[in-house]
């Protein structure tokens, strides 16, 4: 009859309305996770594009704590750690407070035999005289990465401890091998060392509260968040929150920490063989700026990409 579809081109157009429908982006969390994937490639290009106008060894690892996504490169290259490697000493420092194994309000007598070469501040107080506490080295360590003040920390925790306690969480690359401005011990080869995915798994476990509870986790956080001359905040505004700890050596700058920004992340960044050690400072705050940027907007956008700034009014 005319004017009437046969039945079989009928049931064709109703069986092709549902596969159109399930073609099309509806779910506003898939299509979230589509534009973020976008990003994080942009992400990728901009730290490769960093690692190769730098000459030097890079690695980097950066994580998510909202989602759990990461981005690698050379994440497991055992790389020299320089001061960076007073986190694990902290963390320490910070699970045996829990445990009762000693007290972070434990107090220290400064003694002139711990007095290490470029420890201004530790050097600078009355040896015989002067009682601080384990917290209290626990901030000089961080606040000026000071060297007498980390290994009396190291004495009073043990290497060996340090190391068990790393092993424990599954951290096979990350070793305490010296105390710091042990040269005897460098040039031996006992280098304290890391690889950026280690470091930033051991960020990890402090952060989700895997190391020590939450009260002692925030003051960890607290204390690793001392102002400091760093790489990572180069670029980054100067009212966001991070708790970080660089390093240097001849030929060896990285940092390594938590960024609280509206959307939380871990940021590793570990350089070696450099021509120009400024050069490799400049290359963790470019690789750290690239990241904020992507993170601050993930943070402050909805699924769709859309910003609403205070005082915003446009529609």
């Amino acid at each position: 009859m005319r004017g009437r579809l046969p039945r079989y081109c009928l049931a064709m157009i109703l069986m092709a309305v549902p596969m159109a429908r399930a073609a099309s982006p509806c779910c506003p969390k898939e299509a979230a996770a589509d534009k973020e994937a976008v990003l994080w490639h942009k992400l990728e290009t901009e730290i490769r594009d960093v690692d190769a106008h730098l000459d030097g060894v890079m690695g980097v690892a950066i994580e998510d704590l909202t989602t759990g996504h990461t981005f690698f490169l050379n994440p497991d290259e055992v790389l020299p750690q320089a001061s960076s490697i007073k986190i694990a000493v902290l963390a320490e420092l910070y699970r045996q407070h829990q445990v009762g194994k000693l007290k972070l309000e434990d107090p220290y007598t400064v003694n002139a035999a711990d007095l290490v070469a470029d420890s201004h501040i530790m050097g600078g107080l009355t040896p015989g005289v002067t009682r601080v506490t384990n917290r209290d080295l626990a901030t000089m360590v961080v606040a000026v990465s000071d060297n007498s003040a980390t290994n009396v920390l190291i004495d009073r925790v043990g290497m060996e401890n340090v190391n068990a306690f790393l092993e424990s969480l599954g951290l096979h690359h990350v070793r305490l091998r010296r105390k710091m401005m042990d040269l005897k011990a460098a040039g031996e080869g006992r280098e304290n060392v890391a690889t950026p995915r280690e470091m930033m798994t051991l960020l990890d476990d402090l952060y989700h509260n895997k190391v020590v509870n939450r009260t002692l986790t925030d003051d960890f956080f607290k204390v690793l968040a001392t102002p400091k001359d760093s790489w990572i905040p180069r670029y980054l505004p100067e009212d966001l929150q991070m708790a970080n700890k660089p390093g240097s050596l001849e030929g060896v700058r990285n940092d390594s920490g938590v960024i609280f920004a509206s959307r939380p992340y871990i940021i590793c960044v570990m350089t070696t063989f450099l021509r120009d050690e400024r050069d490799g400072e400049d290359a963790i705050a470019q690789v750290s700026r690239a990241a904020y940027r992507m993170f601050d907007r993930l943070g402050r956008a909805s699924e769709y990409g859309r910003v609403i700034s205070p005082g915003n009014s446009s529609k």
